[in-house]
Order: C-alpha cells, then sequence, then structure tokens
C-alpha cells in the first residue's frame, strides 16, 4: 500500500471496523506482528488499556502491562507526552532506560507477546487530539522510506478514525455541558478539584457534581477513564 493509497483508501471509510481492517493490513504489509492505535495518556493515567482507542494486540498484553503498572515509568509515553518525530523502540534497549527498575519485567512481557521492536508514529487529528499509532512484531527495525510510509498513511487513518467516533459519539450519547466540559479540560490537564473550583468560579462540591455527571454520561467507572474518553471521542483535546 502507498501513501497516496492509505489517504484515499482512509477518506472511503465509513465505519470504525473499516479502520480496523486498514490497520490490520497495513501492520501485516510491512511484516508486524500487530497495531496499537492509543490517545497519549495524561500525566496521571496508569493505564494503557483506558487510553487504547484500537488495536488487534493480545489482551494478555495490556492486562499484562497494566497489572505490573509499567506505564509512570515508560520513557516511550514519556517521549509521546513530548514529540512529535515518529520513532523505533527495542524491546532491550528502552527496558534498560526505565528508573523504575521493572526493565526485566518489560522485556519479559514484550518477549512473550513477540512485540520485541516496533515504531511509534505521534499523530493528531483536525481537533488537535494528541495520539499515536504503533506497529510492533520480531521484525528487524524499519528502514528511513517504511518509516515516511507508514507515518504518512498512519496519520491519515488516525484522523478518519477519530472522525468516525466523533459521528458515533454525537449518535449515541446524551451530549455534554458546557460546564461538565470545562471541568473535564481542566481534569484532563492535571487540576486537583481545588484548582479547577478557583479556576472556575465554582465550589468544589459544584465541581465534582459536574465531574460526576460527565462520568455517569460517559458510562465510566472514574474521573481518569472519563478524561481518557472524553479525549478518545474528541470532546476536549
Amino acid at each position: 500500500m502507498t501513501p497516496a493509497d492509505g489517504h484515499r483508501i482512509a477518506e472511503e471509510m465509513t465505519e470504525e471496523a473499516d479502520v480496523r481492517c486498514g490497520l490490520d493490513g497495513l501492520a501485516h504489509a510491512y511484516g508486524f506482528k500487530g497495531f496499537i492505535v492509543i490517545a497519549v495518556p495524561v500525566r496521571d493515567s496508569n493505564s494503557l488499556e483506558e487510553s487504547t482507542l484500537m488495536t488487534n494486540w493480545p489482551h494478555e498484553f495490556l492486562k499484562g502491562y497494566d497489572e505490573a503498572n509499567l506505564m509512570a515509568g515508560s520513557p516511550v509515553i514519556s517521549r509521546l507526552r513530548r514529540s512529535t518525530i515518529p520513532f523505533t523502540y527495542d524491546a532491550i534497549v528502552d527496558s534498560r532506560r526505565r528508573s523504575d527498575g521493572k526493565g526485566a519485567v518489560v522485556l519479559s512481557l514484550f518477549d512473550r507477546m513477540g512485540m520485541k521492536r516496533g515504531i511509534y508514529i505521534p499523530v493528531h487529528d483536525t481537533k488537535g487530539t494528541c495520539g499515536a499509532v504503533a506497529f510492533g512484531g520480531d521484525r528487524e527495525l524499519v528502514s528511513c522510506q517504511e518509516m515516511n510510509e507508514l507515518t504518512f498513511v498512519a496519520g491519515g487513518l488516525f484522523n478518519r478514525l477519530s472522525e468516525l467516533k466523533a459521528k458515533n459519539y454525537a449518535r449515541n450519547n446524551t451530549p455534554l455541558s458546557k460546564r461538565e466540559l470545562e471541568c473535564l479540560f481542566w481534569a484532563a490537564a492535571g487540576k486537583t478539584t481545588s484548582e479547577m473550583a478557583k479556576i472556575l468560579s465554582l465550589s468544589e462540591y459544584t465541581v465534582n457534581h459536574y465531574l460526576n455527571r460527565a462520568t455517569r454520561k460517559l458510562d465510566s467507572v472514574n474521573r481518569v477513564q472519563t478524561v481518557a474518553k472524553a479525549i478518545r471521542a474528541g470532546l476536549i483535546n
């Protein structure tokens, strides 16, 4: 699949399942085992699974990653939060860069799941939502040409996925109010309830009320998941 083909196909996709098939085909065309699309996690998030928009990576991988609490010390996640440049990863090399002493756990998990090497591509949609598309497997690291091709196509597919998710949300969910969105925006920025109350000139009780309503509307279990879902749906960025 050429970059031009990738963008043309992305524009023709009408369902999220179409994007999944496109990403799956792209992964296999370049010799990868699978793909994952994530919304770049907010700084107090500790769950890869909650940040995942779409993937065909084994569920055991996501479960094992979160059970070992590997996000907090991840040099990859840290890099995604501050960089827009695509980069390769090697589980052996990156495991040595961790400062939390969990390098052996990371290496064992990636090796067991056959995800030892791959590429992370920072992406964003037309609303500015930051995300990343990653491809992983056992193949050798990608060439510069492959990097450029994958980056070009992944950007188009991410943008199309975001558009489809926003349409599905608008069709299936009760809209969030302006105040609910404001509270979620500041929560995503890492503000505490007390800080949000001062910024918005509200009481802490009222801030919690808006956040709780947003949590119910988005069918979430906690504030972190609510923020993650709102980012995925393009409601905040």
